[in-house]
């Protein structure tokens, strides 16, 4: 079986809308696009280094759209991104010029996925789909990058529909410019207790 690693760029209160720049996605009158620019250093400079290393990626459509349309131009930045498959989840596109790229139409074809053999598959921004994962209890990590930044409104990758589940803390760091990046695996079924009993 293969795992699912959710990658997201977060605030404190659990934005991940825009991360990246003012023209990545300005739905829902969304005005601050590139939230995360301002705490870039040479330590989440190394770490997204890492995280970035070449493996199958799964994105929603929008996401893919931005992708698509950004990274073939400018993989210098993300060696291998051009050579990886590129999974999408869409009812609306069904191709695309942008080379190993397969899409999916449902949450059994994302199962198929998972079951097969093959290495990790990274989902990368794709809110709407990483919710629709939580929900069917389809995620095996959770890498977060938490920023030192609160936005109020914006979209977020947790819902009501979240599958309960507790994550047992893998990795973390905090960089000086104070974002906190920590990774998560299963950890099992919520527990629950009484505080000095």
């Amino acid at each position: 079986m293969r795992k699912i690693i959710v990658l997201t760029f977060m605030t404190l209160d659990g934005v991940m809308q825009a991360p990246g720049g003012p023209e990545e996605d300005q739905s829902g009158a969304f005005k601050y696009g590139g939230w995360s620019a301002p705490f870039t250093d040479e330590v989440s400079g190394k770490i997204m280094q890492k995280q970035m290393e070449a493996t199958d990626i799964l994105l929603g459509r929008k996401t893919f759209d931005i992708f698509e349309d950004y990274w073939p131009k400018h993989a210098d930045y993300w060696p291998g991104i051009n050579d990886v498959t590129k999974y999408v989840l869409s009812n609306t596109k069904d191709k695309s010029d942008w080379n190993n790229t397969r899409f999916l139409t449902s949450v059994a074809d994302i199962e198929k996925l998972r079951n097969s053999e093959g290495g990790d598959i990274k989902v990368w921004g794709s809110g709407e789909l990483v919710q629709l994962l939580l929900k069917h209890d389809l995620v095996d990590e959770l890498w977060l990058k938490i920023y030192p930044v609160l936005l109020g409104k914006g979209k977020t990758i947790f819902s009501q529909d979240t599958i309960p589940m507790a994550l047992e803390l893998t990795e973390s760091t905090v960089t000086p410019s104070g974002v906190i990046f920590v990774n998560y695996k299963r950890g099992g079924e919520v527990k629950t207790g009484t505080i000095g009993a």
